[in-house]
């Protein structure tokens, strides 16, 4: 590197400089046989962090929390992006890589509720807060009475409006929430398979420019490969299905030996109809799993479509 120095560009909110902090840490193991000397950080404001008042899908996108940094990026203000992976779309940017994942968090949804109430004990027509189709369907699929409502903003902002009895509950990443030490405010946490995550939701990505040799060298050697593997087959269902914002699809990958595990569910834009499939293949073939649940799942909502 010529000037013996990494510049990391991260969204501002709390979270993500405590993610920007871990994707730091990790790099600075490994530079010192690269020859680099100093590794810093970048706040980046992005227009998801602005508008708040409204759905990502409505705004343009799940884009809307990387857009800036990858704009940074391309004009060589920062060397690498740290996302959580879950806010970048399916199709990488042109001129960029995404090849480099960060050991995956607990992956898991939470309620958080007002007497720390788990969610079979909340009252019909209670209103729960989240910004996700996806995660509304799938509370709705447990609890058809209760009342989801958009709640955006970072989790202390979340947090405060369930004191402020705008919400009885909200939904939330157990990795967000353990990540900023808050814990003590879980009611429950979900299970992978009674609320399926988001794809690529608790893992942190690193991104660099497409030519970048030496970072690409660098990042090889960041990137946890069981990740790596989990998240090629859940990004590839989301590929296929062209998912965004608007597309609620939960899409979770597991390995247990040699064997990669993959659950999914798509389901129909009023919610009223969900797809489900859970296949395992060989962990070398990661990426032919994702296509197939992705092709499968597509497969069976056109189908319904037909009747």
């Amino acid at each position: 590197m010529k000037n013996r120095k990494i510049i990391i560009g991260s969204r501002r909110s709390k979270l993500a400089m405590i993610y920007a902090e871990k994707a730091r840490e990790k790099i600075l193991s490994y530079v010192k046989n690269f020859g680099i000397d100093e590794v810093a950080i970048k706040e980046i404001e992005t227009k998801g962090d602005q508008v708040l008042d409204q759905r990502l899908s409505e705004v343009g996108g799940k884009g809307l929390f990387s857009k800036n940094i990858e704009v940074e990026l391309l004009d060589n203000k920062i060397d690498i992006a740290v996302h959580a992976l879950k806010d970048m779309p399916s199709e990488e940017t042109e001129g960029l890589l995404t090849s480099c994942f960060l050991e995956r968090n607990d992956p898991r949804e939470t309620l958080i509720s007002k007497n720390h109430k788990q969610l079979k004990d909340l009252s019909p027509n209670s209103i729960i807060g989240t910004s996700s189709f996806r995660r509304e369907f799938q509370i709705k699929k447990m609890r058809d009475d209760l009342d989801c409502k958009l709640i955006r903003g970072n989790v202390d902002t979340r947090i405060k409006k369930l004191n402020e009895n705008f919400y009885d509950g909200i939904i939330l990443s157990y990795a967000g929430i353990n990540s900023l030490g808050l814990n003590q405010n879980i009611s429950q946490i979900f299970s992978t398979s009674e609320i399926i995550p988001c794809a690529g939701q608790g893992v942190i990505a690193l991104q660099c420019r497409d030519n970048d040799k030496e970072l690409i060298e660098i990042l090889k050697s960041v990137n946890h490969q069981l990740t790596h593997n989990c998240i090629k087959a859940e990004r590839n269902v989301l590929k296929i299905l062209e998912g965004d914002c608007e597309t609620a699809v939960g899409v979770f990958a597991s390995i247990s030996g040699f064997k990669i595990n993959l659950e999914a569910e798509l389901f129909s834009l009023d919610g009223s109809k969900r797809f489900h499939l859970k296949l395992s293949e060989n962990i070398n073939k990661a990426n032919e799993l994702g296509i197939e649940v992705g092709k499968a799942l597509k497969k069976l909502s056109n189908n319904s479509h037909k009747k």
